[in-house]
């Protein structure tokens, strides 16, 4: 008799308990630490780094500065050791031009990011995705010289360990 009622008592400590526990999410505390040290921030789950003041590019041009290459060699490599090794860069560009040709440049844009990312994190390149933005979302205004130079990057979202 004992049986019968202290199975739907255990049964409901076990729902209960579970219940009570949070779910994990997708990055631990160590993996997100590393991304704000670099200055990534959450957006939809996902850690963004719109690298506007970190990855700009030159007017009509894809390549990366030496420099450039080796901050996101150096960055790739770290948060690649915390576990972190799926990541999408998105491409933008300027209003500058067709819309075919812009949206070209910033593949071109987030291909060369990538591949630098793929080579500094050691991992595969099918992990990186690549997003062609072209100048569909501009952080600055595309009136001013200025505003044009900040709409000419490579943003980097960590989409998942």
């Amino acid at each position: 008799m004992l049986p019968r009622y202290l199975s739907p008592v255990l049964l409901a400590a076990i729902v209960l308990t579970g219940c009570q526990t949070h779910p994990q999410g997708k990055f631990t505390a160590e993996q997100i630490a590393a991304m704000q040290s670099y200055g990534f921030h959450e957006q939809n789950g996902d850690w963004s780094l719109g690298l506007s003041d970190r990855i700009l590019f030159g007017k009509n041009d894809y390549h990366l500065r030496d420099d450039t290459e080796q901050k996101i060699d150096a960055m790739a490599s770290k948060l690649s050791m915390m576990g972190l090794k799926h990541a999408r860069m998105d491409g933008h560009t300027d209003n500058y031009g067709k819309d075919s040709y812009n949206e070209a440049l910033s593949l071109e844009r987030a291909d060369a990011v990538a591949e630098v990312w793929a080579k500094g994190a050691k991992v595969p390149r099918s992990n990186l995705t690549t997003q062609v933005l072209g100048k569909k979302y501009p952080i600055a205004s595309n009136q001013t010289a200025e505003g044009r130079a900040e709409n000419r990057r490579v943003a980097i979202v960590i989409t998942g360990p």
